[in-house]
Order: structure tokens, then sequence, then C-alpha cells
């Protein structure tokens, strides 16, 4: 009885030892294989830049000015729109100038407030 848990215990040993996979799979351990080129990009180890910070735009003075400008005949001109309504009669151009008024003040909004 000793003697076939003995020779059990050896057979199980003798299958386990070569299934399990080598500690060093180098090139100069046996069996090791080592991919083409991988010697050649270790020689370049990786190295990552910080990206280069957004560039601060200034805004233009001149265009700025400008839209300003646009903006404010426009709402200058938005009252008497206004009371025309309320006179019964719809200014067929004040939906298009409250578009415009609102479109220029998210411009002047972005470029004042990045």
């Amino acid at each position: 009885m000793r003697h076939r848990l003995l020779f059990l215990c050896l057979v199980g040993v003798a299958v386990v030892i070569p299934a399990t996979p080598a500690q060093s799979q180098g090139p100069g351990s046996p069996g090791g294989f080592e991919a083409p080129g991988k010697r050649e990009i270790a020689k370049y180890p990786l190295q990552l830049e910080a990206p280069p910070p957004p560039a601060k735009k200034t805004p233009d003075p001149v265009k700025l000015r400008a839209e300003a400008n646009e903006l404010a005949d426009l709402a200058h001109s938005v009252p008497s729109d206004v009371d025309q309504v309320s006179q019964g009669k719809l200014p067929k151009d004040l939906a298009e100038k409250l578009k415009r008024i609102e479109k220029l003040s998210k411009q002047l909004r972005g470029e004042l407030n990045p």
C-alpha cells in the first residue's frame, strides 16, 4: 500500500512540474523566446512631454468695440418695437434682432471671459 501511494505521488509530481511555466524566459534561458525588435524598443524608453499650455488670445479691441456698438444699437431699438407690439403690430425683424442680440452677447462674453 505504501509503495502505491509513493508511486502515485511521484507520478503526480512528474506530471505537475513540466506543466508549470519556466521562471525565466529571457533570451539566454532554454526555451526562451524574445519577439523581434524587442531589444531595439527597449533602447528607447517612452518619454512623454507635457502638452503646451493653450495660447491666450488677446481680444481684438476694434472687434470688441464694433460688436458692443452693434449690440447697443440693437438694444436701443427694441423698446420702440415692443411699443408697436402693444399696439397690435408685430415688426417682422424683432425676432431677428433679439436673436442677434443674444448671439452678440454670447460672443462678447466668450471673448472677455475665456
